[in-house]
């Protein structure tokens, strides 16, 4: 299987990025399932049901989300009805909507979406590592699931090593989100899974992680409560990884990382 992840849309310009390159791609590189991390795309904060809709109509086939899942209010009851739209399963039981849930691509073939959120420097959730185990302990990569991802929401890079490292030959990739800066990491783990500590965002990299730059950095002088803040609106940077696994055991193959457009130097 071939499958495309992007990294946290931020506003405007990185919807428009991936809404406008989602669709060449999927014919270009005979991909099969497409994820997007679409917590700040409602103007940097949160998702809405229309965001949804355009990103579905574009051919995402899910969408992963975080710490800022629940900053449109609206989305409260859409989540309940959409399963292509997931937020972190290791929220506590009764929260609405699904962490993880399987897809099946147009060849059939199944695969396991599942969002996770760390918990340094982040929300006290539940145990990310244990909320992870239970869900995988319902598949068999290369059996009820040909491919599984893991999108692990979270701030330190020590946790989400440790995340990949503790998924390591159970999934077939797990690729982090939230920091919103593309890291050089990105390898086949010895037990054959794919990782990336930070795919990077998708939105104007002109800016302070996806936001008007000035805005951001008086916060930094001032210490003082100011203007809120809002994306940057300069054109968005699709930043991403492909990963193509063994359709017989699930495992990857290749992972490289993808970025189109805006201001950082495109990928070969």
């Amino acid at each position: 299987m071939k499958v495309l992840f992007c990294g946290d849309i931020v506003g405007r310009a990185g919807r428009d990025a991936v809404i406008k390159e989602v669709p060449r791609l999927r014919r270009e590189l005979g991909l099969d399932f497409v994820a997007v991390n679409g917590e700040n795309a409602a103007a940097g904060f949160g998702i809405t049901a229309k965001i949804c809709t355009e990103l579905h109509e574009a051919g995402v086939d899910c969408i992963t989300t975080g710490n800022h899942v629940w900053d449109q209010r609206e989305i409260l009851s859409y989540i309940a009805q959409d399963k292509r739209l997931l937020r972190p399963i290791n929220f506590p039981p009764g929260t609405p909507g699904w962490g993880a849930n399987l897809f099946q691509t147009a060849r059939g073939q199944k695969i396991l979406v599942l969002n996770v959120m760390c918990r340094l420097f982040m929300d006290a959730l539940d145990d990310p590592f244990r909320a992870v185990d239970a869900e995988l302990a319902k598949y068999t990569l290369g059996g009820s699931a040909h491919f599984i991802l893991v999108d692990v929401h979270g701030e330190a890079t020590s946790e989400k090593q440790s995340m990949g490292h503790y998924c390591d030959g159970r999934v077939s990739a797990v690729l982090g989100t939230h920091s919103h800066i593309p890291t050089a990491d990105s390898w086949i783990l010895p037990g054959g899974t794919a990782y990336q500590t930070d795919v990077g965002m998708c939105g104007d990299y002109d800016s302070v992680i996806g936001m008007k730059k000035d805005i951001a950095v008086q916060r930094f002088l001032r210490k003082m409560p100011g203007e809120r803040l809002a994306p940057a609106e300069g054109e968005g940077t699709l930043c991403a990884a492909v990963v193509e696994t063994d359709d017989r055991t699930g495992l990857a193959r290749s992972i490289r990382p993808l970025r189109l457009g805006g201001r950082l130097p495109p990928t070969g």
